[in-house]
């Protein structure tokens, strides 16, 4: 393997000869991923201190997703300590894990495994995550917020969860496709307990949605050149704060037109460091906390 930090396929288990620890991203495709460099300024800090740590080291894999379940076997007998797993293996690997974390179970996917003897263990960071990244970016508190989120795909489905599980006042989802709007809703009022969960379409105006919400975007609009805003910041009550998933680029038109009206923001890059963070407490004991800001400057200097 040559270069810093290369990509690597299934075929290259056929000639691993890694002799410490290793640890791995797995997506398709996994050339953007910063997670590398995050984990690994993270794991050269820690071994500072712990000498164990030195001789982990963390991988990308470009894993199609008809290979996901033998490439999950081969990292196993190769040695693998844990995994993440980005889009768009989070859901796949959910039924393809021999154990999952109760955390896990509500969101329906995984973006941490962990080994153990007889396979993988899946935790999902994410929650934790969002939850560290509202706090840290906006000053924020889930629990006991108003919020507004746009998408209905697997990264809603794991922040409507994790807003549920903090205790938030009221979840609204909006999202284009009706059908997909109503499978969510069906999964996560049984989790509501006496919290409000309604929802209806991005088109429309709406002037009935809580005053000063967070307003969360979980849709993928935004993240290419020439997208548009998933939602007119205009159709809404005003949001107290938007929280936009996408990182790169920094500034989406969404938090543009936020940012131009004098709302507070902030995009995802602090949730992908939280994650990782709390991923690598899952593998080495270290706290997330810890080892988070090593990993926002790595992933800083990576994306520049």
């Amino acid at each position: 393997m040559s270069g810093s930090d290369p990509i690597l396929t299934l075929e290259d288990l056929a000639q691993w000869n890694f002799r410490g620890t290793p640890l791995a991203v797995l997506g398709h495709p996994i050339k953007h991923s910063i997670s590398p460099a995050m984990h690994n300024a993270a794991l050269a800090e820690l071994g500072c201190s712990d000498p164990r740590l030195t001789e982990w080291k963390y991988f990308r894999f470009d894993i199609p997703p008809d290979e996901l379940p033998r490439a999950l076997e081969r990292l196993h007998a190769a040695g693998f300590h844990g995994l993440n797993l980005t889009v768009p293996h989070k859901v796949i690997a959910f039924d393809r894990v021999t154990e999952i974390d109760p955390g896990a179970r509500p969101v329906g996917a995984v973006n941490t495994l962990c080994r153990t003897a007889g396979g993988w263990r899946g935790f999902n960071t994410d929650g934790y995550g969002l939850t560290a990244a509202v706090r840290e970016g906006l000053g924020r508190e889930l629990a006991g917020a108003h919020v507004i989120l746009l998408g209905a795909g697997g990264a809603a489905r794991g922040a409507g969860v994790e807003c549920l599980r903090q205790g938030c006042a009221s979840l609204w989802i909006l999202n284009r496709t009706p059908g997909n709007l109503e499978a969510l809703l069906a999964t996560l009022r049984p989790l509501a307990g006496r919290i409000p969960v309604q929802g209806g379409p991005l088109a429309e105006r709406w002037a009935d949605l809580p005053a000063g919400a967070l307003l969360i975007n979980a849709t993928s609009a935004g993240l290419r050149e020439g997208d548009p805003a998933p939602l007119d910041v205009a159709a809404v009550r005003r949001p107290g704060a938007v929280f936009d998933m996408i990182y790169n680029p920094p500034v989406t038109p969404l938090l543009r037109a936020a940012q131009a009206a004098g709302i507070p923001t902030a995009n995802g890059l602090a949730m992908l460091v939280h994650q990782g963070a709390k991923a690598l407490e899952i593998w080495s004991g270290a706290a997330a906390t810890q080892t988070a800001p090593t990993m926002a400057a790595a992933a800083r200097a990576a994306l520049a």
